[in-house]
């Protein structure tokens, strides 16, 4: 499945120089065939519902749920679901989880086979052929995020702060926000001098991030109504091209 054409200009900036793209839902309902309010959609945002907690918080916080996969990704063609393995990143890109290698509970396979996901990846590897015509391999890695908030505890969606993830490529693509505030993002230029801000705030919302040229942070969030369940969900898709460091 191929996106519309115009998909493609709202990646301009990237082109020219602008590290980041923030990409409305009403275009990418239009550019995945999928509604915010179709079943397919429906099934999708409901499997963030059955996220473990993940353990490895240094900071003592049980405000996130995730799952986890790696896959290999060659030019067009499906993604290729490498064998488990853990999320690594170094302590001068993740100074609070960073330098130990994390298990996390992996994505499940109608997840991975969902039609939503099958159309990230497409979309996300159309872009990747616009971008960098000239790689053709990449290790790419999905994450699926439930960030929680209550009265007393905001919920954290980069409890590391302002930071890059030592990938190529982010994406990441708002699934549900329940009864939070907040949660805006920050984009940062490598002086980590603010160059945009958005809020990712309704169901297929997406940002593209040149993680090699920008830092991004996302505020912290709360809940509207301190007796009611408060979370956010998002999928992050991050590409790196294999072989590079």
């Amino acid at each position: 499945m191929q996106p519309s054409p115009d998909s493609y200009e709202s990646l301009e900036p990237v082109r020219t120089g602008t590290p980041f793209a923030w990409l409305p839902a009403d275009q990418a309902k239009r550019w995945l065939t999928i509604r915010a309010n179709d079943p397919s959609w429906d099934s999708f945002a409901a499997s963030w519902d059955d996220l473990p907690e993940d353990l490895y918080m240094a900071d003592g916080g049980r405000y996130r749920q995730r799952r986890h996969a790696a896959f290999a990704v060659h030019g067009s063609e499906p993604p290729q679901r490498k064998p488990p393995q853990p999320h690594y990143q170094s302590r001068d890109r993740n100074p609070l989880n960073g330098g130990i290698e994390r298990w996390f509970a992996p994505l499940l396979e109608e997840v991975e086979a969902h039609p939503v996901l099958q159309a990230v990846f497409a979309l996300g590897q159309r872009w990747l052929r616009d971008l960098r015509p000239e790689t053709s391999d990449w290790h790419c890695e999905a994450h699926q995020f439930r960030i929680l908030a209550r009265e007393d505890s905001p919920g954290h969606p980069t409890p590391e702060g302002l930071h890059r993830d030592g990938v190529d490529f982010v994406l990441v693509m708002l699934v549900r926000r329940e009864n939070v505030q907040q949660g805006t993002t920050t984009i940062a230029d490598l002086d980590r001098q603010p160059i945009g801000s958005f809020t990712l705030a309704h169901p297929m919302d997406m940002a593209w991030v040149d993680d090699r040229q920008a830092y991004h942070g996302v505020t912290p969030i709360l809940p509207l109504k301190p007796d009611q369940p408060a979370f956010r969900d998002v999928l992050v898709v991050t590409w790196k091209a294999e072989g590079e460091a």
